[in-house]
């Protein structure tokens, strides 16, 4: 058993859908969430700039007693991974390879179409994954820039026409050539669960990288004798690096619940 806390970061409030994920595959777990919003978005930064930005958010988190560390963020994950793996012994655990697995096992017709950060399309991350698993597949890719800036600013209920058109936009193009499933390579994208399944149908399967995440990470700890074992939970501590005002305005609603624990505005670029 392990009772140090899960260490999870983002480039700002993405990376909560990971920590809902959290509160319902592994309830009795400790959190230390870190999100960048002083420096969000990521996707529009270059690959050098975004390892640069997620190391310091590493070191960061490793400051705390950690038995892993959950990249909530899709555009780290993509660009940055490999590198941050070196920085620490503990594990680090990405979105892509739990989405791309669970993308393999829903797909019917070998089309899978990916939206995600600039950043993540560009990096191929997702393509090179799913051709790996199985070269078969027809991949689909389409960058969508302007959703996290609207997420970020709670744009993300439906019947919000701006987002609503920007999905259409973004999201068209993919179905017009037949995909039976879509990774929403952004842990901020499944804030806008409803908006992509009306516009999707109920024939599309939605993979929330996020907890694809989650529930791989149940697995390695149970696997390794890692779950969290007796005595006092010390809960959810929540880091920003920009307003605790602005950060709890929205975070019930990417947690779908309240916020347990302080939220601490820190200096990252002390790290």
């Amino acid at each position: 058993m392990d009772s140090r806390a899960i260490g999870v970061f983002d480039s700002g409030l993405g990376g909560l859908t990971a920590v809902s994920a959290l509160r319902e595959l592994l309830p009795g777990e400790d959190v230390v969430y870190f999100g960048d919003t002083g420096r969000v978005p990521y996707g529009t930064r270059s690959a050098e700039t975004i390892f640069r930005y997620a190391a310091q958010d590493v070191r960061f988190l490793l400051g705390h007693e950690l038995k892993c560390i959950v990249v909530a963020c899709g555009t780290v994950s993509s660009v940055a991974l490999p590198r941050l793996l070196e920085m620490t012994d503990i594990p680090i655990l990405g979105v892509i390879e739990p989405a791309v697995r669970a993308a393999v096992r829903a797909t019917k017709n070998g089309r899978i179409g990916v939206v995600g950060t600039s950043a993540t399309i560009r990096s191929g991350t997702y393509r090179e994954g799913l051709l790996a698993a199985n070269p078969g597949l027809e991949i689909i890719s389409k960058p969508c820039p302007l959703l996290v800036p609207l997420v970020e600013d709670g744009r993300f209920s439906e019947g919000c026409t701006v987002t609503e058109l920007l999905v259409e936009e973004y999201v068209s193009p993919l179905l017009k050539q037949n995909i039976d499933t879509l990774i929403l390579g952004c842990t901020h994208y499944p804030l806008l669960t409803g908006i992509f399944s009306k516009l999707c149908g109920p024939d599309v399967a939605l993979i929330n990288p996020g907890y694809e995440a989650v529930s791989a990470l149940r697995e390695l700890l149970s696997e390794n004798d890692a779950l969290r074992g007796g005595g006092p939970a010390c809960g959810e501590h929540y880091y920003v690096s920009d307003s605790e005002q602005q950060f709890l305005q929205y975070a019930e609603m990417f947690l779908r619940g309240p916020v347990h624990g302080q939220v601490q505005r820190i200096d990252i670029e002390n790290y």
